[in-house]
């Protein structure tokens, strides 16, 4: 599957970057939001989907560092639908350069 995201916003301030990114709409979620500071992921908010565990994928996330968080997301599947909330975030970081 080719890219079936769309990155609308990436810009840094202050030296944080913050990606905005509309996901595939083969999964629930509508938007994810991030924030990478040295590396490292904060701040991780998805807009819908499956509010519970995604909050829960954030917190988990938090200051974890990009390529570890790339590496272990990519390839999660859901409902055999090829991709997932948490593997279109990873192809999001694939593709803004982590």
């Amino acid at each position: 599957m080719g890219e079936d995201f769309k990155i609308v916003s990436d810009e840094t301030v202050g030296g944080v970057r913050h990606i905005t990114a509309i996901p595939s709409a083969l999964v629930c979620s509508q938007q994810i939001d991030l924030d990478i500071v040295d590396g490292k992921l904060h701040d991780v908010r998805y807009i819908r989907g499956c509010h519970g565990n995604l909050q829960a994928v954030g917190r988990l996330l938090e200051g974890m560092s990009v390529e570890e968080a790339e590496g272990r997301l990519s390839g999660i599947d859901c409902k055999a639908r090829g991709t997932s909330c948490t593997d279109q975030l990873a192809r999001v970081l694939k593709a803004a350069g982590f």
